[in-house]
């Protein structure tokens, strides 16, 4: 468990003035004030050395990835070059909580919001180690001037292969805390992959689903009216059995299932956006979901505003085989030298001013 105590209990707010809305009417007077969430598949963030523990071997100097501390270091660079610009383009600010996965330890973290890109900002750090053979976890990164934790936990996956053999996989990072004045619960996940093939890994997915369900579940017994956003690398779609059957998400603004999901990843993907390629196949894998709680058109508190893909020229393939696919660090075993095989996904919660 690493956690450290934020510096200062009152947090500033962050003030915007939005005009014309397309969900507020004649309200282009108004002010708000803005905060935003963000997820990121880092694509294996690992130190160069070498985990007894762990199957990490091949990101070392002397590995297969001939992972240097040169290389490491161009990481970093890039993955705080990404997190220090997304949800600038309204509030001239970084995002206030960054769902991270694909991330070995606390100290790759350390090293990422000590860069000078995302320093200022003051950013803290949730994360625990997960059973992961890969030695691959999950963390929360968050502005101390915006959220202040109240408590976090991480909830393990049990699954079995079909010898009926452990199966080490991500926990579920659970954390609850003060999102300004209002308390938020946020879940972080990395479900488990496609590895054999979609269909064959399936129950490991609807597994991970069943247990996402039955913690949002356990929080709302506790707090009815809790607002909770459930965020990750979920390898299904949103349109897959894990979201629609187990999840009960919906794409749907307005529905008579109070307690009930919305999902506004589905939409994008339904337009045919994603967040990864593979054989010239869009996939959405990386979304954000959470509690109609969040869905006040009133906005007297915290509401959702507006979900995107975050997918600046800079981080997609301009020209080749691979045009428009993510620029990742390594594309077939070949050291490339860009950011992910992921883009990252934010939603943005809008306040009005009193």
């Amino acid at each position: 468990m690493t956690f450290m105590i934020p510096c200062s209990p009152y947090p500033l707010l962050l003030f915007l003035s939005i005009l014309h809305p397309s969900f507020i009417e004649a309200q282009s007077d108004q002010q708000f004030h803005l905060r935003t969430i963000a997820f990121y598949n880092v694509e294996n963030l690992f130190d160069i050395h070498d985990d007894p523990l762990t199957h990490d071997d091949h990101r070392t100097a002397e590995g297969k990835d001939r992972w240097t501390a040169e290389r490491f270091k161009r990481k970093i660079n890039s993955v705080a070059k990404v997190l220090s610009e997304i949800g600038r383009e309204v509030s001239q600010n970084p995002a206030d909580l960054i769902g991270l996965c694909e991330v070995e330890n606390y100290q790759v973290l350390l090293e990422l919001i000590g860069h000078p890109l995302l320093k200022p900002h003051n950013y803290n750090i949730i994360h625990f180690d997960s059973p992961d053979e890969r030695g691959i976890d999950v963390a929360l990164l968050y502005r101390q001037d915006a959220f202040i934790p109240a408590s976090f936990q991480s909830i393990r996956l049990l699954l079995s292969d079909r010898k009926g053999r452990r199966d080490y996989t991500r926990d579920q990072l659970v954390v609850s805390g003060w999102l300004d004045d209002e308390h938020l619960y946020l879940i972080v996940n990395h479900w488990p992959s496609r590895s054999g093939g979609a269909l064959r890994s399936q129950p490991n997915r609807v597994a991970a689903a069943k247990l996402n369900k039955h913690i949002i579940d356990s929080l709302q017994q506790l707090e009815p009216e809790a607002k909770i956003i459930s965020m990750g690398d979920y390898n299904d779609n949103p349109t897959d059995s894990s979201f629609k059957d187990v999840l009960r998400t919906s794409a749907i603004r307005v529905s008579d299932e109070e307690d009930g999901l919305y999902n506004p990843m589905e939409k994008l993907y339904r337009q045919g956006d994603g967040s990864l390629a593979y054989r010239d196949e869009w996939s959405l894998f990386d979304q954000i979901f959470f509690t109609r709680s969040l869905l006040d058109t009133s906005f007297t508190t915290y509401a959702f505003w507006r979900a995107r893909i975050f997918k600046p020229d800079y981080l997609v393939i301009q020209e080749g085989k691979y045009k428009g696919y993510p620029f990742r660090t390594y594309a077939g075993g070949v050291y490339s030298g860009g950011y992910s095989d992921h883009f990252p996904v934010y939603i943005q919660l809008l306040k009005r001013v009193n």
